[in-house]
Parts: structure tokens; C-alpha cells; sequence
């Protein structure tokens, strides 16, 4: 914060960031969803000024698109953008899951399948945003076992990115129990089978996504 800023407005600032954040991450908004500042300050019941810095952070990020007009809103993402962040999910899950491995004792599993048991649960009351918050709990459990902030960080940013997809994959998925890799990546974690581990994760974070640009 500078020391022109009043604690008051960075407070708010932070408060309409967290709660869009999190309804973007979650798919919440879907692809394409205008956004205004007025809308967004009635919204938190805050000023414009906060709701500008939230929304500019939040472009900064990936999380929103800025036209050259001011027009706010969720990105649509294009095959080529969506098969990056498959690619960039591959690479950095993946190796979260490899440093987690060594730490993942037995309350993590069980954590992990209590996890994945709700999963079940949200789809078959076909609950898209429960079952997004379910899915990326699941996965930031594992990976905060890696000990690595910076990878995690990166990682969020690349789901926040993907939120309103991930809410449209979800209806052409279908699903009707929670996914199976979950349960190789459990079994892996399980059997201590890096290599295993490693496979199930790659698979878990891509299948869905090649849906999309098939």
C-alpha cells in the first residue's frame, strides 16, 4: 500500500479482488461476461476507485480482458490459448505432485478421498460450481504438500485464467461420478509410484481441456 493510499480503500480494493477472484476461479461468471465498475461497486458496496484497482489487478492476471475501449470482461478463450494452459496445468501439476510425493503420508490420502468422495456427491446433484471448488481443493491439498509457494502461485494463476472455461467444460462433460484419475492419483500416492503419480496427474489436468478444441 503507498502512503497516499487509505487504509479503508485498500481494504475494500482487497475485498472486491478476493471475491471476484474466487467467482471467476470458480466459474461462476462464464466466458464473455461483461463486467462494469458501477456494477461491481454496487455489487460490494464500495466506490469506483476500489473496484478499478480490483479490476485492474484481476486483468493483470489473466482473469479479465481489457478492450482498448474499457470494455471489461471474462476472456473466450481461443483452442490455441486453452491448449497453453493445458500444457502449463501438465507441467507445473506435475511437478508439484513429484515434490509432494515424498511427503504424502497417510492423513493426506485420507484427506484426499474424503475429498474426492464429496466430488462425487456434487455431481450427482449436478452442481458445476461445487464441483470446480470440490476439484481444485483436491488438488491444492496435494500440492501444498510440495512445500513449493512460487509453483503453487502459478499454478492458481493458470486456474483463475481458466475458470468460465472449466464451468463450460463441465456441461459438456457430463459426469456422473468424480473423475477417475483422482482415484490413480490416489492409488500412485498410495503405492509411493512417482512415475504413476505423474502420469495420472498430466492425464487428470488434460483429458477434460482437449474437449474443448477438439
Amino acid at each position: 500500500m503507498t502512503p497516499s493510499a487509505k487504509p479503508e480503500n485498500a481494504s475494500a480494493h482487497d475485498r472486491v479482488y478476493r471475491g471476484l477472484r474466487t467467482r471467476i476461479m470458480l466459474g461462476q461468471i462464464p466466458p464473455g461476461q461483461a463486467l462494469t465498475l458501477r456494477g461491481l461497486g454496487r455489487e460490494f458496496g464500495v466506490s469506483m476507485t476500489p473496484a478499478r484497482e480490483a479490476v485492474n489487478r484481476l486483468v493483470a492476471e489473466g482473469a479479465l480482458s481489457m478492450s482498448s475501449s474499457g470494455r471489461v470482461q471474462t476472456p473466450e478463450l481461443s483452442n490455441e490459448r486453452i491448449e497453453e494452459l493445458a500444457a502449463l496445468r501438465a507441467l507445473i501439476e506435475v511437478e508439484l505432485a513429484s515434490r509432494a510425493l515424498p511427503r504424502a503420508h497417510m492423513a493426506l490420502i485420507e484427506r484426499l478421498q474424503t475429498i474426492n468422495n464429496a466430488i462425487t456427491d456434487v455431481v450427482s446433484n449436478r452442481d458445476a460450481v461445487g464441483y470446480i471448488r470440490s476439484n481444485l481443493e483436491f488438488h491444492r491439498t496435494l500440492y501444498l504438500r510440495a512445500q513449493a509457494p512460487a509453483m503453487l502461485a502459478m499454478a492458481e494463476t493458470v486456474w483463475l485464467q481458466l475458470g468460465p472455461t472449466m464451468r463450460e467444460l463441465y456441461g459438456r462433460l457430463r459426469r456422473t461420478e468424480a473423475p477417475q484419475y483422482h482415484r490413480l492419483i490416489i492409488a500412485a500416492l498410495k503405492a509411493g509410484d512417482e512415475p504413476s503419480l505423474r502420469l495420472a496427474v498430466r492425464s487428470d489436468v488434460t483429458q477434460g481441456l482437449r474437449m474443448l478444441v477438439s
